[in-house]
Formats: structure tokens, sequence, C-alpha cells
């Protein structure tokens, strides 16, 4: 290209006044330097437009102040106290207090459920009380939860952020600081902390996933009954929670009584409780699943740049569309169908296990008991939007597939007695498993071992005791021993 061309190219980029400046600054170049940029054609310089929006993006106050709250504290894949900040605003939006009435109706139908329990569950209560939450109390609780299951995803989307902004914009190694063309002549007014351009991916990718986590959450609060609603424990208190409001609404919903309603959401989060509270194992193996899920995932390079070029500026909610999974995921290999569909029958033994405590223990107590049992299992295949963002952000979507044959399973083991049924959490390989997985010469549930899950047992028994070790359960050098003495 000629010097007319490059000299019209920063016009049009950079605007007539700070074109001008950029201009004067080439010309300062050594020869050597202006004669390899000129050997280039106008075909590999950025897109002048995108350009524009790159420096008006950084020139508004309000980027600005966020990318200096970003780099003022050690940021992680996710900026957690952005997507907590958003996520509260979003669910205060629609959230109600509770009154003292509606804590104490609350907590008397928690108690009552435990008691209820006794008889269903050789697992024993947890001890301390649950938490009754608004839908910001409830995203205040589980927020972080969301982040580290959605981490091992942000890391590999920011990664290719970086890649295609490198390829884009020039720097292929994305090293040192912005000087020189793209920023040294130009007065873009950026903090001290976001001159390296990986850094500045960094924050966009971490403040990107934060809104849409935060987006997510905000509106799940206006949605979810406790905190095992996903099936998951999520929040840091074992004893679990209940949501008041959206009980209340659930039961005007259905036309039932609002006691009835708390009665059987209490005898569910409890059942959640006890379980989780029994087998601490078990959330450290479900991260672990979603973790390997994770580690799999193959960004689309061409989609992430199609996400770019439709966004209008490089701010954050604006590329938010680049760091969805579902616009830029790849097909899943098929370590990721076994691993997700191991995964989904976790999440449908949990799911069964607590529909038939539940069902067992509230039988003789709750009149509309079958219809609530339904309508939860509507819930669970219906998802929703929210749900959905989610599944977005971590890869794949929480849901326990064959939650009525495990419910099944669990009743016909509560025939050999709820201790001999609860047994079999106490250890991973001791769990049910479905039918198709069952090898040929299996007779009974309880028996059967699927040979994939054999395969990898060494493997799974390093990563599970790696995580129970992080978070202190049990011994540090075994964590197996802590595993539950049940009743």
């Amino acid at each position: 290209m000629d010097s007319n061309e490059l000299h019209q190219w920063m016009i049009n980029s950079f605007g007539p006044l700070q074109g001008e400046a950029t201009w004067k600054q080439f010309e300062q170049l050594p020869d050597a330097i202006k004669n390899q940029l000129l050997q280039q054609s106008t075909d590999q310089l950025p897109d002048p437009q995108e350009m524009h929006n790159l420096v008006s993006s950084f020139a508004d106050s309000g980027l600005t102040s966020l990318f200096s709250a970003a780099t003022a504290s050690t940021q992680g894949p996710i900026n957690e106290s952005l997507a907590r900040s958003f996520a509260i605003r979003q669910a205060q939006s629609h959230s109600s207090s509770i009154s003292e009435l509606e804590k104490e109706q609350s907590l008397q139908a928690l108690r009552t459920a435990n008691l209820w329990l006794d008889s269903a569950t050789a697992f024993d209560p947890v001890s301390g009380t649950a938490d009754i939450l608004t839908g910001a109390g409830w995203v205040e609780k589980t927020i972080s939860s969301w982040i580290k299951l959605a981490e091992p995803v942000a890391q590999s989307t920011t990664q290719a952020l970086r890649t295609v902004f490198s390829e884009r914009f020039g720097g292929s190694d994305m090293q040192g600081e912005i000087t020189g063309l793209f920023a040294g002549p130009v007065p873009i007014p950026l903090p001290d902390g976001t001159k390296d351009p990986a850094a500045i991916m960094n924050i966009l990718g971490s403040t990107s996933f934060a809104l849409q986590l935060g987006k997510a959450s905000g509106h799940m609060a206006s949605e979810v009954f406790g905190s095992f609603d996903q099936g998951l424990a999520l929040s840091p208190n074992p004893s679990g929670a209940l949501v008041p409001h959206n009980i209340e609404e659930f039961a005007n919903d259905l036309k039932l009584p609002v006691e009835e309603v708390t009665a059987f959401i209490a005898l569910r989060e409890e059942a959640y409780a006890r379980l989780y509270a029994s087998a601490p194992w078990l959330m450290p193996q479900i991260t672990v699943l979603i973790n390997k899920y994770a580690r799999g995932i193959s960004i689309d390079l061409n989609a992430v740049e199609d996400q770019l070029r439709q966004a209008e500026s490089m701010d954050p909610s604006e590329i938010s569309g680049a760091v969805n999974l579902g616009k830029v995921g790849m097909q899943e290999s098929e370590e990721q169908i076994q691993t997700k569909k191991r995964l989904e029958d976790m999440l449908a033994l949990i799911e069964g296990w607590v529909d038939c405590v539940a069902w067992n223990a509230g039988a003789a107590f709750l009149p509309h008991l079958s219809q609530l049992c339904e309508m939860m299992r509507r819930r669970r295949v219906s998802g929703g939007p929210s749900e959905q963002t989610f599944a977005n952000l971590i890869g794949l979507e929480l849901r326990p597939r064959h939650a009525r044959e495990a419910y099944d399973m669990w009743q016909k083991l509560t025939s050999n007695g709820i201790q001999d049924r609860d047994n079999h959490w106490s250890h991973p390989d001791l769990l049910p498993v479905f039918p198709d997985l069952q090898s040929a010469s299996a007779t009974t549930p309880e028996k059967s071992i699927s040979s994939a899950q054999a395969e990898e047992t060494t493997d799974w028994d390093a990563a599970l005791e790696q995580l129970l070790s992080e978070e202190d359960h049990g011994d540090e050098n075994n964590p197996s021993t802590s595993l539950p003495n049940n009743k």
C-alpha cells in the first residue's frame, strides 16, 4: 500500500484529529520501520470501524473505571465481585423481604420435615439451622459455587478470545504493552494495568462471563425454592435453605395451600441436605465430572470471530456472545459424551433417591403429594431460559434424565430396608446403575458396575481424593476415612 492509503486508514480508524496525530507519529519513525509497514496490504490492517469502536470503548469513562476496578484486585477467569453485584441487582428487582412470620413458618416446616425423614432414611439430620432467604440472599449464598463450576470453561474461552484478538489486531504472541501504531500515538485513557493486550482480553473475558453468569443467577433467584434445586449442594450452609416468596408463588400457581407446598419443598430440601452431608464425596465427584467435561471443550475460533464481528463495540456486554458455548462450542468428543452420561446418571440417582425418600416420608401427611411430585418432575424436564444460560456457560445441561427410573430402583432397594438402601451412598462404586449400563452377568442393580466405571477407577479415585483433600473432608492424607457411619 502507499502512504496515502495508510494515512486515510488512520483517519478512518481514529478520527480526523487523532488520525492526523497518528500520521505525524508514523512519519517520525525510522525509514526501515515505515517501509516495513508500507509493504503490507491494506487488507492486512484491522477494519477501520472496528478500530474506531475499540478506541471509543476504551475512551468511555464507564469502561475505563471497570478496568481500573478489575485490575485493582487479583482476577480469576471470572470476575466474582462483578458477577455477584450484577446478580444481586437483578434479583432485587423481583425480590421481596421476609416477614418474621414467614421465617418462623419456614423454619417450622423444616423441623417437621426432619421428623418425617427420621423414619424414611438412615441418614442423620444435619446440625445447624437452614437459611430462610430472599432471592438476593440466594444469590449471595450460591454465586461462588456457580463460578467454581464455570471457571474451567471460562479459561478456555478467554484463551480463544485472546487468540482471535491477536490474529485480528496484531501481535501474535500478545507480549509487551500496546505501543506504536495502535496506542502509543493515540491518547487512549487506559489504566496502567491494562496496557498489556493479553491483560485486556483476560479482563474482557472475565467480565463478559461475570455479566452473563450474574444475569442468569439473578433470574434464577426468582424461580428457585432452596439451595439444592439443581440437585447440587450450592450453598456453604449444609443445612439447606428455603426461599418463601418463590414457594408461595408456586403454591398459588398450583392453587394448593401454601403450608402444604412449603412442607413438601422443605421435605425435599432436608432430604438433599442429609444425603450430601452423609456422602461427603458426592459433590466433589460431580465437580470432577464437570471439570473433566469442560477440559475437553473445543472452541470454534471462526465462530468466536463471527461473534466479535457482530459486536458493535469491544465492551464486555457486547462481546458476551463470543463466550457463549451455545454459539461457539464445537462438537462433543466421545470422551465428553461418556462423561456427560455419567454426570446425568449421577444427578438422576440423587434426584431419584430424594423423590423416593420424600414420597415415603410424606405420603401420610401431604394430601397432594402425587401432584406435587409430578410438578417437580415437569420442572426438571422443562428447565428455563436461565438454566439454558448456565448450560451455555458451563457447557452442558445439569439434567437428571433418568430420574423416574432411578426412583423405581431406589424404591425396589427400599424393600431390603432403608439401612441397606442408603449404604449404597457410602462409596461411588456401590451405587446402582441403570439397566443399559449393566453387564450381561449382572442380575440386581446393587451388584452391577459398568465396565467404563471399572476402567476409570484409579484415575477417578485420585481426582476425588485430591478434591476431598482440598476441601478438608476427613483425614488430610486419606479422605476416604471420612465416609459416613450410617445409623
